[in-house]
């Protein structure tokens, strides 16, 4: 059995559902499927719009809004399904569904404040939405399907906004509640993204969380597939939209697609890889619009691992922009105990994440989010000596197992990359990532010069594939 979780690309429109729906009933004749949504495309950002305009006393603009998320879904309703009964029924539920939308936006809008728990109650209707119109066509179709509650499984802490599951009461439950209805033929359909405190306040993963509730579905029920379909043909050599030429990946680690979501890539949630790694469950990244393309898969069996070898040592280039980096420089470094600890405990106050970090002597360089960046932050490190700031870059970081140990690989980077001015270099311990930092007007000429370096000719042979529908 596999969990296939559908991103809102693949089910934003009605004829993105059917195509969906059909690609769920090729997976039915194989074994019965846990389908896990996202919201459709566009609609958690449209309820985050309500959420800040309740909370604003924007009371119009939000029922407004409001009144496009019911339209959006209604317009669903009239397109998949065609039995009046069966319509009849489905609008109530959805209008059940926006009734307490519109209630919650009263009286957020009464109260004059929005709080990370009413913003977690606002996201959640996306996907309560999405799958209650999913579920209800595909029993329109002819599939034995149920609609779950996630809510009632998905049990997490009280950290609103990022909440974390409590694995041994979600564990209990996925088995008590979907594994027996997956195990009589029934479809499960469920949400991703959200779930609930023990006492029934709604909760969300954060941002990108459905990758990671298929995930942990998955590895919970022991199923044998965890299958994340979205708009592009696997995992790509680089993003599609710099490189014309990118490949999709056919085979890749768990450390390498690991590293390849925390650096910037946006097929995985970087958490997703985790619950698959700890029951060494394959993740396939598919397209909802080629589904006979391969995608990729990512494992750790050496048998797949072994049957796909190549001889090219990259995988793939990650590119992070909006980034700035801080130079810190301080002859106090030289020879002295406990000097980064203090200055890393100045981010820590912030809640700021470095992203890379570079050092010598007598000097620090990082680079994290340019938003980060405040007076206070900076006056608090000027405590450390002389500080200077470097806005508008990004990180770029080329991902292949085993990189460190290669011979020649960093010849190979830095050579492709010799009209481009290196802002930063860092290698650290990971012997999978090479990575600097350029100015953002150079990314389009260092990701191009990478990739016609490292994923033509023999580099690209077995590995990788050209995406469908391209020459």
């Amino acid at each position: 059995m596999a969990v296939m979780k559908f991103g809102g690309t693949s089910i934003g429109s009605a004829k993105a559902m059917r195509q969906a729906i059909s690609i769920v009933a090729r997976q039915e004749q194989e074994s019965t499927p846990l389908v896990v949504l996202s919201a459709c495309s566009g609609i958690t950002n449209m309820l985050l719009r309500i959420a800040d305009a309740s909370g604003s006393g924007l009371l119009d603009d939000a029922l407004a809004l409001a009144g496009e998320v019911r339209a959006h879904h209604l317009g669903l309703v009239d397109e998949l399904l065609t039995e009046e009964a069966a319509k009849a029924e489905l609008v109530l539920r959805i209008e059940e569904i926006l009734s307490r939308l519109e209630l919650l936006v009263k009286g957020v809008e009464i109260v004059g404040e929005l709080t990370e728990r009413s913003r977690d109650m606002f996201c959640s209707f996306g996907e309560l939405l999405s799958t209650t119109v999913f579920a209800a066509a595909l029993q329109a179709a002819g599939h034995s399907a149920r609609w779950v509650d996630i809510r009632t499984i998905m049990i997490t802490d009280g950290n609103f906004g990022f909440a974390r599951p409590i694995e041994a009461e979600c564990r209990a439950r996925a088995t008590e509640v979907i594994a027996p209805l997956l195990a009589a033929g029934t479809t499960v359909v469920t949400q991703g993204y959200i779930g609930a405190t023990a006492d029934g306040r709604t909760t969300t993963l954060g941002r990108g969380g459905s990758d990671l509730s298929a995930a942990l579905l998955g590895a919970w029920l022991h199923l044998s597939a965890i299958q994340i379909w979205t708009d592009v043909d696997g995992v790509m050599t680089c993003d599609p939209r710099v490189v014309p030429d990118a490949r999709s990946i056919r085979v890749m680690t768990f450390s390498e697609a690991a590293e390849l979501a925390y650096l910037g890539a946006k097929v995985l949630h970087p958490d997703t890889i985790a619950p698959a790694v700890e029951k060494n469950i394959p993740v396939f990244v598919l397209n909802t619009w080629h589904p006979d393309a391969r995608g990729t898969v990512i494992t750790n069996d050496p048998v797949r691992l072994s049957g796909m070898s190549y001889g090219g040592l990259v995988k793939s280039i990650a590119v992070k922009k909006g980034q700035g980096i801080i130079n810190i420089r301080s002859n106090r470094m030289l020879g002295r105990h406990g000097f980064m600890n203090e200055l890393f405990d100045v981010f820590a106050r912030y809640a700021i994440s470095v992203e890379m970090i570079a050092t010598s002597e007598v000097s620090v360089s990082v680079t994290v989010d340019d938003a980060c960046f405040t007076d206070m932050l900076l006056d608090d490190l000027r405590e450390f000596g002389e500080v200077d700031v470097e806005h508008g870059v990004a990180t770029v970081s080329v991902v292949g197992d085993n990189l460190r140990m290669s011979r020649g690989v960093a010849g190979r980077i830095f050579g492709a990359l010799k009209e481009v001015n290196l802002r930063m270099i860092s290698q650290g311990a990971s012997e999978i990532n090479v990575g600097f930092v350029v100015g953002e007007h150079d990314v389009v000429a260092a990701i191009n010069a990478l990739h016609s370096e490292f994923f033509s000719g023999e580099d690209a042979a077995g590995i990788f594939e050209v995406p469908a529908g391209k020459p």
